[in-house]
């Protein structure tokens, strides 16, 4: 907090605007935050009017339709426990629903390959991410192996499983795994209809030509460069803080 303010005393911006791009989450984001700082018994809170141009939350990327390969990048202002700063590639989406692997994010409790593999016991621990709130009892894999039969193509080089003999055998033979092979357990899904509503409420931007390393990527780090890749507005949101009222 700046040092020239007293610290009993927080100032609170309320914007009052009812243009379009004022959205629920971002409105969601100025309630919760205000009701943090009020729960503090200490805080004096002086509020006042502004106006400010709310264009810079505009999300442009949404008249564009995510595909198979595609990257959703949670809006900042998205509070949800499983989404807040998440970074989902696009595995599946059409007309029955979607389908798709958060790729920043850590199990509370570290889990390792061998966990669910035991014949893997032998090898250095490989972690495993979570891949989403749905299915957290079926493992998915992201690599670069083209020969693995039956993967499925995502665009960039990347792939979606395949024959998990074959996976085994890359890693027994001592393989490389790092920035080659992720592993996830769970999966991000959508009924019909549902994906579609939140890109239209700006919950989800969308980047049909990202180049970002998702492999080499570290997971703390994918949800700010996937942002500044987009470059304008979406660089400034990747600097947003997490948390405003601890800055």
């Amino acid at each position: 907090m700046n040092s020239n303010i007293h610290w009993r005393t927080l100032i609170v911006l309320l914007v009052t605007c009812k243009h379009k791009y004022c959205t629920r989450a971002t409105c969601i984001w100025f309630y919760e935050t205000i009701t943090i700082l009020t729960i503090y018994e200490s805080v004096t809170i002086t509020c006042f009017s502004a106006t400010i141009d709310m264009t810079i939350f505009q999300i442009e990327s949404n008249k564009e339709l995510p595909r198979p390969g595609s990257l959703l990048i949670s809006a900042p202002f998205l509070l949800d426990f499983n989404f807040a700063r998440s970074v989902v590639l696009m595995i599946e989406h059409n007309d029955e629903g979607s389908m798709g692997i958060v790729l920043n994010k850590n199990f509370s409790n570290m889990m390792s390959l061998h966990d669910v593999v035991p014949e893997l016991a032998s090898l250095p621990p490989i972690p495993i991410y979570k891949g989403g709130p749905i299915g957290r009892d079926t493992l998915f894999y992201l690599h670069t192996f083209s020969d693995i039969k039956d993967a499925l193509p995502l665009g960039n080089g990347l792939y979606m499983n395949g024959d998990f003999e074959q996976m085994k055998g890359h890693l027994l033979s001592g393989t490389p795994t790092q920035g080659l092979v992720r592993f996830f357990m769970g999966y991000a899904g959508w009924q019909k209809g549902q994906l579609k509503q939140e890109i239209d409420s700006n919950t989800w931007i969308i980047n049909n030509d990202s180049h970002v390393d998702l492999l080499h990527m570290y997971l703390r780090d994918l949800w700010k460069e996937t942002l500044c890749e987009l470059g304008g507005k979406y660089a400034v949101w990747s600097r947003y803080p997490k948390y405003p009222i601890m800055n």
